[in-house]
């Protein structure tokens, strides 16, 4: 009896903790919304063996992905596609977006944000990006740039530079200046606070910068660019990606934004014991 009693104590502790680092946000969550190029994948008009796949793995919605850290629910860019993604995983609110850059496969489902301003009781949504996103956010969306809602049911963004370093109360977002091509990105790398995992973000470069790689050090996660086989003047090829993430040596790393050139299984099984592929609909939590 003694023994059974210890058992029930020790399963009530227990379940006590598990519910306290639910509601303190002792886990850093990341769902993959999207986790291909700017055409997605299949690609319209191909037959290849990778756009005719039975595997769900080798179907790509543009890139983008959710963080739940520190009681905060971030939004890094918003594709095309995002509307689905946010009702499919049911995120249930977006406290500030990241924008990477203001290309179109990560801008155009911004529009979609309305619905998260009206439960926010119209208070606009903090957008973070480099002075090129922001300049795009304000180009394709005027209408949405103010403190409130034009009209009721609009959506409202409050652009701001991305600093170095933005802390909020439950942990930190540091940012780093990424080459892509003919324009800059922003890399992203997210801590939390309590329980000190750390995820590194480095999706549209075309390298990973020294400085990059330092930021990144000892992150839990590691998500890089690698768009397909061959090189490409603004994105990492899958070796390059590889080789970056190797140099970095986060406990695991995943790739990000792949053409229809990579077919997950076949691709995936080449790479090192830490390294693989992300996919559409993956979630992991750092706990």
């Amino acid at each position: 009896m003694a023994d059974l009693r210890c058992f029930y104590i020790i399963r009530k502790n227990v379940l006590e903790f598990l519910g306290y680092c639910c509601h303190h946000g002792l886990t850093m969550k990341i769902t993959f919304l999207g986790t291909g190029t700017s055409q997605g994948v299949p690609m319209i008009g191909c037959d290849c063996p990778v756009c005719v796949s039975d595997d769900p793995r080798n179907e790509r919605f543009r890139t983008h992905i959710h963080v739940e850290m520190g009681g905060m629910n971030i939004q890094v860019d918003a594709a095309p596609e995002f509307r689905l993604q946010a009702i499919r995983h049911s995120i249930p609110k977006v406290d500030l977006i990241m924008l990477t850059h203001g290309h179109a496969d990560h801008i155009l489902g911004f529009d979609d944000m309305r619905r998260y301003c009206d439960m926010r009781e119209g208070e606009a949504i903090p957008v973070y990006s480099n002075e090129e996103g922001l300049e795009r956010l304000k180009l394709i969306f005027p209408y949405a740039i103010c403190d409130r809602p034009v009209v009721k049911g609009y959506p409202a963004f409050s652009a701001r530079l991305a600093p170095s370093v933005l802390e909020f109360e439950g942990g930190t977002i540091r940012t780093v200046v990424q080459s892509h091509g003919n324009f800059d990105t922003l890399g992203l790398v997210f801590e939390e606070r309590e329980s000190g995992r750390k995820f590194a973000y480095y999706t549209d470069c075309d390298s990973v910068k020294p400085e990059a790689r330092a930021l990144a050090a000892g992150a839990d996660l590691l998500v890089v660019d690698g768009l397909r086989p061959m090189t490409h003047p603004s994105h990492m090829s899958i070796k390059e990606a590889i080789e970056a993430s190797l140099d970095i040596g986060a406990d695991r790393s995943l790739l990000i934004h792949m053409t229809h050139h990579v077919d997950h299984a076949e691709t995936e099984a080449t790479f090192p014991e830490s390294v693989g592929l992300a996919y559409d609909n993956l979630v992991i939590e750092l706990d």
